[in-house]
């Protein structure tokens, strides 16, 4: 399974961009906020793995 790292870089409304911090990558990826963790805020790392989202510690 595809377990993959990534930081939240900023919060719009009902929308999180997330940049991709296991791989060298530019690419930002917009994730609906429904599909986080309710606690994050801006510079949170995140694992997604199982296509769920959940904070590293």
């Amino acid at each position: 399974m595809n377990t993959f790292q990534y930081q939240v870089v900023s919060i719009d409304g009902d929308y999180a961009n997330l940049k991709r911090i296991d791989i060298e990558s530019d690419e930002i990826k917009l994730v609906a906020r429904a599909l986080l963790p309710p606690e994050i805020m801006e510079g949170t790392k995140l694992l997604y793995e199982m296509m769920q989202y959940e904070i590293m510690e």
